[in-house]
């Protein structure tokens, strides 16, 4: 072999190895409706490309030391998938008056390409720079709650329903559907006519349950956010009373087969497209919302994290895993908004969401996931203002409340530590109140513990 061929070898294995070490993640972004999904995403982007220092992410290791060359956006891979659009949810952001980017109403997909110099291993040796390829997935919060329908037949998830929905906070909210769903003969022959009409009471009342109480567990997500299934009759199902003896070709039969059709259609190819390929993840979890919205709420919220995550591929993970299957091997759970209390509270949060997740945390803690809690603000909403009053000094916020006018001095209540009972519940509630993004004098996007985020989900990539 003559040494030109041979020396084109080489430099094509040393290119094969680089591609292979420069590394890539795929990064899971996974939160309840309303959790902040878009603009911890939005904050990402804009901290990684437009802001990128180490005097804004001092504790992002890369960025510290100086190593961090540039960060950009590179055409996606998945190209039937919508790009992500960032450019619009910064302009909402950081416009006049400032406003939170809408919620997301489809899957959108971003790549990120982050160069930098690497200082120390193989990926040192082979050259001055190396780069780190960054996958991320928006989606609908609505979306990921259908995930537990796959563990569940049409008479068990309805059963289940119609229990949430005779509950305290959203019998009011489902009156109509309930009503006539008394006068609803199941073993009858399929009315495509009454099946249409109830599945939009039923909708109608998905509806007004999220817009009023707010509530987190609302099956099928897509009923809510149809997307491009906007009037299927793959939709026009909703729960009812399972019969002794569900008799063939009946109006139960046919809710039974749209319900089935719905999980191998619509969720398992969501599932199987956008939830078993992850590298890192990180979960987005709104602690003052579901404590505005009292006990029940709560512990729906805090039973969906839980119950979702199951879903997820967890372990530890090497080259060949990665390639072949993927596990994810850091998980990251983020009280966020925690700029919204007091400075003295963050711990208190972060405590909080440990307690809810802790029994999780530890069984993939034992199989070798390394995972953190931490509370923080992709995106902040306040500034912190200590007032004294009597001597005493007080951690207050200050921001403008999304509903008002003026701006607004507040001492938000403390937090609990842990999950309280609904005995242990203070008869006042928790009275914390929604801010509209605050950008700095200078118009740039400020956070709170992202370079942290970043550095535990990252860090360990970029050495």
């Amino acid at each position: 072999m003559s040494y030109s061929r041979l020396d084109t070898l080489k430099d094509k294995a040393k290119k094969t190895l680089q591609r292979t070490l420069d590394g890539h993640i795929t990064l899971a972004v996974t939160g309840l409706s309303g959790s902040g999904k878009t603009a911890f995403i939005t904050a990402l982007v804009h901290h990684l490309s437009e802001q990128a220092n180490d005097k804004n992410l001092p504790f992002f290791r890369v960025m510290r030391e100086g190593r961090h060359i540039a960060t950009t956006q590179v055409p996606q891979k998945a190209l039937n998938i919508p790009t992500f659009g960032y450019r619009h949810a910064i302009e909402s952001i950081t416009q006049e008056p400032p406003q939170w980017p809408q919620s997301t109403k489809r899957i959108n997909t971003l790549r990120l390409a982050m160069r930098y110099r690497p200082h120390r291993g193989l990926r040192a040796q082979l050259g001055d720079t190396a780069t780190l390829t960054i996958d991320l997935i928006d989606y609908p919060g609505e979306w990921l709650m259908d995930l537990p329908m796959l563990n569940m037949d049409f008479a068990t998830w309805s059963e289940r329903q119609l229990i949430m929905l005779n509950s305290t906070v959203r019998r009011a909210h489902s009156e109509s559907f309930l009503a006539q769903l008394t006068d609803f003969d199941s073993q009858a022959p399929v009315d495509e006519a009454q099946l249409k009409t109830l599945s939009d009471e039923y909708k109608q009342a998905l509806m007004t349950i999220k817009a009023n109480a707010h509530a987190a567990n609302l099956q099928p997500g897509r009923l809510l956010i149809p997307g491009e299934l906007e009037g299927a009759p793959l939709l026009a199902f909703f729960p009812c009373p399972t019969p002794q003896e569900p008799g063939e070709h009946t109006q139960y039969t046919q809710l039974e087969a749209r319900f089935e059709a719905y999980k191998n259609q619509v969720v398992k190819p969501f599932y199987k497209d956008y939830f078993c390929r992850f590298d890192r993840q990180v979960v987005l979890v709104d602690l003052l919302q579901a404590l505005k919205l009292g006990p029940e709420i709560f512990a729906e919220q805090a039973e969906a994290i839980t119950e979702l995550l199951a879903f997820f591929e967890y372990g530890k993970s090497n080259l060949l895993r990665r390639l072949f299957r993927p596990n994810i091997d850091k998980l990251l759970f983020v009280a966020n908004k925690a700029d919204q209390v007091g400075v003295n509270y963050h711990q208190d949060l972060a405590l909080l969401l440990h307690d809810l997740v802790k029994a999780k945390a530890n069984e993939l803690a034992f199989a070798g996931v390394e995972v953190d809690t931490m509370a923080m603000a992709g995106v902040c909403a306040t500034q912190s203002k200590t007032v004294s009053e009597q001597g005493r000094n007080l951690h207050c916020i200050y921001g403008k409340p999304l509903t008002e006018e003026n701006w607004l001095t507040y001492l938000p209540p403390q937090p609990p530590r842990h999950r309280l009972n609904e005995g242990q519940w203070p008869k006042q509630g928790f009275d914390y109140i929604d801010f509209a993004p605050l950008p700095g004098n200078d118009g740039k996007l400020r956070h709170m513990r992202l370079d942290h985020a970043l550095e535990f989900l990252l860090g360990d990539k970029l050495r």
